[in-house]
């Protein structure tokens, strides 16, 4: 009795050390990706616990990083190293910082986006990088991809999408945060010969371009698909969204996007759930919030539309049967999955909008920050605070990290413990 009340001592402590090393590995693996809108761009961040409520000045701010230059694109993290794109005296560049925001380094991406007439109220970076493993891979405002090492800097490969493959200039400049996968980087060049173009990730070199629709690009961060047989690449250009083969450049489906108003560009990116593609544009007249079905072929049908859906460039986000977004004149909308009627409303200030931990965060184009649950389809607003760190528009979208929300406003990096 002795013998097997040691024995089964002996197995508990043996079990105890395999859960301890599990735990351990578990914790020190290191995330190999990350991009615009979290891991599959879909605005979800699904690893991340936060409060239920912030107190009434809002969360706590742990630092405020000034310097990064104008612009509007969001921060990308990837485990200790927070990577953003910045304009300072018409040089695009990236930084990296540490999680504390010191600077670790910024390198060079040639001229960055400074506009003309009315776009030239809008200078600055457009992208969110893309990081995987040790390499950078970011776009500026003026089509120049380029790759960097993580760790140090240095330029790996750059591709300049106008003088080398015949890219379009265009009003509001390049805002596309390039698809990377294992192979290739992805991108919309938007010229006749090569409209859309797929380059080797590690090596720059050109695997194959594609005349496509022939289209100008509009302002999208495109999404991938995998749908097993093939994995294809869905963007929008000026007229269309469409899909393409990753492998080959051909395109698979289009659907067309009615109505099209020149300042009323297709910036948002689609998002993929379940066999379909949600879409919101803002042209007027023009479809307004669509599901389409992506069949296995990658080709494209229209499943619904409502027509006073209409967002350009601040997003939105599928979740709980429902695709959530705000609008103009300051509303945040549910729609049903099902047939895309409106089921509830409240009134935030228009803006981004990601979800966290069953929460939703909402970033007002007036600096507003608001926290808002989504149960049983009734949105309630439980807290409220306003960003008073940075410079001109609130464009950029919160990126959410081991709890801290990270804001890009102007010239300011911004943190917040959300835990």
């Amino acid at each position: 009795m002795k013998q097997l009340t040691t024995l089964n001592l002996k197995n508990s402590h043996l079990l105890i050390f395999i859960f301890i090393i599990v735990v351990f590995n578990q914790s020190c693996k290191k995330q190999e990706m990350s991009q615009w809108r979290g891991v599959d761009r879909f605005g979800h961040y699904d690893d991340v616990q936060i409060a239920d409520e912030w107190p009434e000045n809002g969360p706590e701010m742990l630092w405020v990083t000034e310097g990064i230059g104008n612009g509007f694109a969001a921060p990308v993290i990837l485990n200790d190293i927070i990577f953003v794109n910045g304009e300072i005296d018409s040089i695009s560049y990236l930084f990296a910082f540490d999680l504390n925001g010191n600077l670790l380094w910024k390198s060079p991406n040639g001229p960055e986006f400074m506009g003309e007439g009315f776009s030239s109220t809008y200078p600055g970076a457009r992208s969110a990088p893309t990081v995987i493993k040790d390499l950078v891979y970011t776009s500026s405002g003026m089509g120049r991809i380029a790759c960097f090492d993580a760790n140090t800097g240095d330029e790996v490969w750059a591709v300049d999408l106008v003088k080398e493959l015949g890219g379009t200039d265009n009003y509001f400049g390049y805002s596309e945060s390039v698809v990377v996968d294992d192979q290739k980087v992805y991108c919309f060049p938007g010229g006749n010969k090569n409209n859309v173009a797929a380059f080797d990730r590690l090596t720059g070199n050109i695997v194959w371009t594609s005349e496509a629709l022939r289209d100008t690009f509009a302002y999208c961060s495109p999404i991938q698909v995998d749908l097993g047989s093939k994995k294809v690449w869905i963007t929008t250009s000026r007229h269309h969204l469409f899909s393409v083969d990753c492998e080959t450049g051909e395109v698979l489906g289009t659907y067309t996007l009615e109505g099209y108003e020149y300042d009323g560009e297709h910036c948002n990116s689609p998002v993929y759930s379940d066999g379909f593609i949600y879409f919101i544009a803002n042209d007027i007249p023009g479809r307004g919030a669509v599901k389409l079905e992506l069949l296995p072929d990658g080709k494209i049908t229209e499943v619904w539309s409502n027509k006073s859906i209409r967002n350009n460039f601040h997003g939105f986000i599928v979740y709980e049967n429902h695709l959530l977004t705000t609008i103009e004149g300051n509303w945040l909308k549910a729609l049903s999955l099902e047939n895309g009627v409106v089921t509830d409303s409240v009134k935030i200030a228009t803006g981004s909008i990601i979800e966290a931990d069953n929460k939703l965060i909402c970033y007002g184009a007036n600096g507003d920050l608001n926290l808002v649950k989504f149960n049983n389809n009734k949105f309630e607003v439980s807290s409220k605070f306003k960003v008073d760190k940075g410079t001109k528009h609130h464009f950029s979208y919160p990126v959410l990290a081991k709890g801290i929300m990270y804001i890009r406003h102007g010239d300011a990096l911004i943190a917040y413990n959300l835990k």
